[in-house]
């Protein structure tokens, strides 16, 4: 089953783009055999009502594995769950791996956060706000029409307890890393203009995890907001042939 977590300021339908279908993970993976859940994360959605302050990332984490287990209690989830975190998601993602003690966790993929701030991290705003929109997106034409319009209602506030946590990633990240003992891979879009991801910043990042294996990739023509661009398709193989590979090691009991 792939699991899909937002970024800071997104929801779930950040996954199932509207503007072409050719965007969404969601229907990809579907029509791969694979199970896709895209979740609202705490504090967003349905949850935000009972959390309007939202939660700090250890907290978020636990309720993930927590809501996956009851789940997958539930519901059959296959061979186990494979983990898709965009930006703030993607950090997430790797603090779920790195709490994990379940069994059933195939691997993670990470796409918009390396481990060092490219920019001043309280630039961050509304990714509709267009003071930092290049920011967000990169240039506008590696869009499909429409996608700003679709975008309006995947918008949604940042909750205060995260956003109070946002810059404190690059003091964070060595020990969760230490942590994560599954496959990771990270993707870095050619216009990402939030994260350092030159080649020094990218080898010291990776060499951090306790990961069996790690995969790294850079995908032209793309931006930030990787999963609803004109690359996005691509990027979507990817995760799906990553997911693939990590699902071959665990069957040969090597992952």
């Amino acid at each position: 089953m792939i699991v899909a977590l937002h970024g800071a300021g997104m929801r779930a339908g950040y996954f199932h783009g509207q503007a072409d279908p050719a965007t969404s993970l969601l229907s990809l993976a579907a029509s791969r055999g694979y199970a896709a859940l895209a979740l609202d994360r705490p504090g967003y959605g349905v949850s935000a009502s009972a959390a309007p302050d939202g939660l700090g990332l250890d907290e978020q984490a636990s309720r993930v594995r927590r809501a996956l287990a009851g789940y997958r209690a539930l519901h059959p989830a296959g061979a186990g769950f494979f983990i898709v975190g965009h930006s703030l998601g993607g950090k997430l993602a790797l603090s779920v791996a790195a709490g994990w003690t379940a069994g059933a966790l195939l691997g993670v993929d990470v796409s918009g956060i390396s481990d060092r701030w490219a920019v001043d991290p309280a630039l961050r705003g509304d990714v509709n706000d267009r003071r930092t929109r290049p920011l967000h997106w990169g240039p506008l034409d590696l869009y499909p029409p429409g996608t700003f319009l679709h975008a309006m209602p995947l918008a949604a506030p940042v909750p205060p307890r995260e956003a109070a946590e946002i810059p404190d990633w690059p003091d964070r990240y060595p020990e969760v890393a230490r942590q994560v003992r599954v496959p990771v891979r990270f993707t870095f879009a050619e216009h990402e203009r939030w994260w350092r991801c030159d080649p020094q910043t990218v080898a010291a990042m990776t060499a951090r995890l306790a990961a069996p294996l790690v995969r790294t990739e850079r995908l032209a023509g793309a931006g930030h907001n990787i999963s609803l661009g004109y690359a996005a398709r691509d990027y979507h193989l990817g995760v799906l042939a990553f997911a693939d590979e990590c699902l071959a090691l665990s069957s040969s009991g090597t992952g």
